[in-house]
């Protein structure tokens, strides 16, 4: 039994580490894209005339969609399946599971 418990404690420890892991490496990106783009910014702001072009926004606006996508990976937002419908899909499943099985009883 005490063999068990080790077990699961060490497979929570696992899986708290590797949500600290996501969760850190969002942050480290974040912080990357705020640098880089505040640089690029910088620079095109001091060495361009007409700062206000959309070429010059291709960089932060893309990169942007992409920490967009990495954020709500890793803090689990998604607007389109979301917890309720994920427990609905569950359900569902799992009565259909239930139902195939009593059939054969």
């Amino acid at each position: 039994m005490e063999v068990i418990m080790n077990e699961l404690e060490n497979d929570k420890l696992k899986r708290a580490k590797k949500r600290v892991d996501e969760i850190k490496g969002f942050y480290i990106h974040a912080t990357v894209y705020v640098v880089i783009n505040t640089f690029i910014l910088i620079n095109i702001y001091l060495n361009t005339d007409n700062f206000w072009e959309w070429g010059h926004f291709i960089t932060l606006f893309f990169w942007g969609i992409g920490l967009l996508f990495h954020g709500t990976k890793v803090f689990g937002f998604n607007p389109l399946f979301s917890k309720s419908w994920e427990e609905r899909q569950i359900r569902k499943y799992m009565d259909q599971d239930r139902d195939d099985a009593n059939k054969y009883l």
